[in-house]
């Protein structure tokens, strides 16, 4: 018998097989060329973003639970699942927190480019997965290095990667990431069977949030959501996952934000535009990287009721912008309720 391969060879042996394998049951083409075009459509502004959480809660699965094999419907189009996934790749925030809400750990994770690191809200209970790049920049190597049973992600991150990607495992991509992120949780639990699971923890979450907004009561303050990033200045909008939430308490935004997109984008020196009663401030990475200290020292910022208050508040990033799950969601309820009850 001629011994194992090792070590490199072992890897480059795995991923020669993966990638010349044909998808394991998966029927959605990207196509050459297609999947840029695919990511367009969804992102923000695209064709398809207004309807993206009507598509994905249309997506899932019609078996019983327990059954396998199950096909699952979703973005890119029908996937075979022959067993309940034990190694799961994640290739997003949103499906990271997806996974190990539902009681498993995943194998591997794609981070964000503005924090590579595991979430630290989620380490306790996620293992310690194994990196696979980023969001924005696949290693379909290290991805097919873990040998996974299942590849969750989304149209708007890998549209472009998905017939490779589908090849090396079963593959569910929900449509996009933000304000779908209900929509995604139940698509990525019908695949790993835990769709019972995934009802009761969304449940407990709107729960939640209807007690904070009675406790609130009728006469609720306005909030304004600023987020710093290298490039822009955002104040995040209703089709936003921080969107979804403030919604669902009943919270009432500035008119500049009560748009049904994912944010507007303003300069710093029009950062007065982010009026309201309370103000809270996320940073996407570095914030040297980002205009927060130039936005900061503006007249315009200092002079704002809030700021003279004492109502504005820096909030965690890695929960309320890029948490994109049940998990980090109950954790921006728990900060809302510490800041707005008294």
């Amino acid at each position: 018998m001629s011994p194992r391969p090792r070590g490199t060879a072992a890897l480059a042996l795995a991923v020669t097989a993966a990638l010349t394998l044909a998808a394991c049951g998966s029927d959605g083409q990207a196509g050459p060329g297609k999947g840029g075009d695919r990511k367009a459509a969804v992102a923000t502004g695209g064709q398809d973003f207004a309807d993206a959480a009507k598509k994905t809660a249309a997506y899932g699965t019609d078996v019983e639970p327990g059954e396998f094999p199950r096909t699952v419907t979703h973005a890119m189009g029908t996937t075979e699942i022959k067993a309940a996934p034990k190694r799961v790749v994640v290739l997003d925030v949103g499906e990271f927190d997806n996974v190990v809400s539902l009681g498993l750990r995943p194998v591997g994770y794609a981070p964000s480019e503005g924090d590579v690191a595991i979430p630290s809200y989620l380490k306790k209970d996620a293992g310690g997965p194994k990196s696979v790049g980023t969001i924005n920049s696949l290693n379909l190597e290290a991805i097919a290095g873990l040998q996974p049973d299942l590849i969750l992600g989304s149209q708007l991150r890998a549209a472009d990667k998905y017939d490779e990607l589908s090849k090396i495992a079963p593959t569910v991509f929900s449509i996009r990431p933000g304000f779908t992120w209900k929509e995604n949780y139940l698509l990525n639990a019908a695949a790993l069977d835990r769709t019972e699971q995934a009802h009761t923890a969304l449940a407990a979450y709107q729960a939640k949030a209807e007690k904070l907004g009675k406790d609130l009561g009728a006469d609720k303050p306005t909030v304004s959501m600023v987020r710093y990033m290298p490039d822009r200045l955002r104040l995040y909008a209703k089709a936003s996952f921080i969107g979804t939430i403030l919604d669902d308490v009943g919270l009432p935004r500035p008119e500049n934000q009560r748009v049904d997109d994912l944010a507007t984008e303003i300069s710093p020196e029009r950062i007065d535009e982010a009026d309201a009663d309370w103000i809270f401030t996320g940073v996407y990475g570095d914030p040297k990287a980002t205009q927060r200290d130039t936005a900061r020292s503006n007249p315009l910022w200092k002079n704002l009721e809030a700021v003279k208050a004492g109502r504005a508040k820096d909030v965690s990033d890695e929960t309320w912008y890029l948490g994109l799950g049940v998990t980090s969601a109950d954790l921006v309820l728990d900060d809302l309720r510490t800041n707005l009850v008294k």
